[in-house]
């Protein structure tokens, strides 16, 4: 089965609630919530393309630095397995905006679960919620 990373990140904004971006109608899981990020490309760290994603997507800027490894999802999907590590980010310049026209919102950690999620984001929220 082929495997695919993706990275995400949990953006933590300074009242401690999380962001999370809807799939768009068009794609895989439409309609779900998720924590923004993509799929890494040959060649790229998980780092680089979590800033290159949340660049397009959410039309902000971050550094690695700010960039701290959380935890990561391992999920069996039909057609591939996924690998996603999560990162949390405190820091970033400009305004978080859906870059793509994804809609977005701003989450409370015990207000999580209340998004229907894509089955690999799901066991993401306990960690997330325990470590916030």
């Amino acid at each position: 089965m082929k495997i695919i990373l993706v990275s995400a990140v949990a953006l933590i904004d300074p009242d401690g609630r999380v962001l999370l971006a809807q799939r768009p109608e068009g794609k895989s899981l439409a309609g779900l919530w998720e924590f923004p990020g993509g799929k890494v490309e040959p060649g790229e760290s998980p780092e680089a393309a979590l800033i290159r994603e949340l660049g397009e997507e959410l039309g902000i800027d971050t550094w690695a630095s700010c960039l701290a490894p959380l935890t990561f999802a391992s999920h069996a999907y039909p057609e591939f397995h996924l690998l996603m590590p999560l990162f949390a980010c405190r820091k970033w310049e400009g305004i978080v905006r859906g870059a793509e026209g994804q809609n977005l919102a701003w989450v409370r950690p015990d207000r999580l679960r209340d998004y229907p999620m894509p089955p690999a984001d799901i066991p993401l929220i306990s960690i997330l919620r325990d470590w916030l």
